[in-house]
């Protein structure tokens, strides 16, 4: 035996935690533990979320104004010079679908799509994704292309 393989006796660790409010005796009577009133000293108590202790919380501070519309539809948006890059990068040749755009990463598959008129598209393309803005579409048919709605 050395002091590298000491050891504590068998069960001679890791006793059974303190007995509160078990009386006088054990030294843990009265209070338990839990010290004297109050809404943590009581059986049931849970604290509710985002009590300030009796503070205002934060959330009835804030005012709340305005209008969540639950059937508006979100637009990811591609702008025509984001297009003429892809082109010249030759990742898209003639024809660009919503499938395509996915495919490429640009817009996810649950996203709606609408080209939008920035930059200048110099390639024919054929597109057809879910919306276009005037302007969009007019310069994919001055460039010789065509733009179709889903």
């Amino acid at each position: 035996m050395n002091l590298s393989n000491l050891k504590p006796a068998e069960g001679a660790v890791n006793r059974d935690g303190k007995r509160i409010g078990r009386g006088q005796g054990s030294g843990k009577g009265g209070t338990a533990t839990r010290g004297h009133k109050g809404a943590k000293s009581r059986s049931g108590y849970s604290k509710k979320i985002g009590f300030e202790g009796g503070q205002m919380p934060l959330q009835r501070r804030v005012p709340k104004f305005g209008f969540t519309n639950i059937n508006r539809k979100v637009y990811k948006g591609i702008n025509l010079e984001k297009l003429q890059e892809l082109v010249d990068k030759k990742v898209i040749k003639d024809v660009v679908t919503f499938d395509t755009l996915v495919e490429i990463g640009l817009v996810g598959k649950n996203d709606l799509v609408k080209i939008l008129g920035r930059g200048a598209l110099k390639a024919s393309l054929k597109v057809s994704v879910h919306k276009f803005t005037a302007t969009a579409k007019a310069a994919i048919e001055a460039a010789g292309g065509e733009a179709i709605d889903l």
